[in-house]
């Protein structure tokens, strides 16, 4: 059981980092929110604008194959794996550049792996691209008490040599961009990690500037992933509401809050 002090629990809007951050604040929340804004988020809400049905998976290894056959889905390989043949990636451009798959297995270290270990909760994938389209489908369930409280899980990112989280400006961006559109509708209380990560957004003047600069664009950009990065800058360019139900992230922006959520 995690301490009290480190639940949030007087907040509606609760944040906290990774898959530890994303067990302590998610017991009990109205729905979890996984931001992966290079790339794991930023490639689900790519991806299921084109109608594709997202199955997030922890491991990229034999089992992978397994479940995607399992699933009839296309399996997601690694970003410099991408042929003709296996043309679908963890890249949201190579999402865009692929043929339409109607399902699609995208394994990551990161948002796949905090997403698949959720129990309970409602999970949404939530990036730059669709900060908005969140804010709005969350305060139309009237979410965001401490009775029903939102918890937002930033990602984050691995440090090579020990597997340890590496708090990402990017997710930390993608988390404000989702909170401060929470804010400006008057959802919730938000906690203090929560208003900070709002002020970070907010403080921003040029988000392709940033994350050209931060550590994971750097890296992406050295690797020849560059259009990765300009993809995931372009704040509220997706209406779809990614929700994972059934195994799969689907787009649930047009499904009207039912009675047990507080909504109209």
């Amino acid at each position: 059981m995690s301490p009290r002090w480190a639940r949030q629990d007087e907040f509606g809007i609760r944040l906290d980092w990774g898959p530890t951050g994303a067990a302590v604040i998610g017991a009990g929340a109205a729905c979890v929110v996984v931001v992966d804004v290079l790339s794991f988020s930023t490639a689900v809400s790519v991806a299921v604008s084109a109608g594709t049905a997202v199955y997030p998976y922890r491991w990229r290894d034999d089992s992978a194959q397994v479940f995607a056959a399992r699933h009839g889905a296309e399996l997601a390989v690694g970003r410099r794996a991408v042929d003709a043949t296996h043309p679908w990636s963890l890249s949201p451009a190579a999402i865009r550049r692929a043929p339409f798959a109607e399902r699609l297995v995208l394994p990551s270290p990161n948002g796949s792996t905090i997403a698949s270990a959720v129990v309970g909760p409602p999970v949404v994938a939530a990036c730059l691209r669709n900060a908005d389209a969140v804010a709005t489908w969350i305060t139309e369930r009237r979410w965001g008490t401490p009775q029903q409280p939102i918890a937002i899980v930033p990602a984050g990112e691995r440090w090579p040599d020990d597997a340890t989280l590496r708090p990402a400006v990017e997710d930390l961006l993608g988390a404000g961009a989702l909170v401060a559109a929470l804010i400006d509708r008057g959802c919730g209380r938000p906690s203090p990690e929560a208003r900070s990560a709002a002020h970070a957004f907010l403080s921003v003047t040029n988000i392709g500037t940033e994350l050209d600069e931060c550590a994971s664009g750097r890296e992406l950009r050295s690797g020849g992933f560059a259009d990765d990065v300009d993809i995931a800058a372009q704040i509220n360019a997706d209406t779809v509401v990614p929700v994972l139900a059934d195994g799969a992230f689907t787009d649930h922006s047009r499904e009207p809050p039912s009675p047990a959520t507080g909504g109209r």
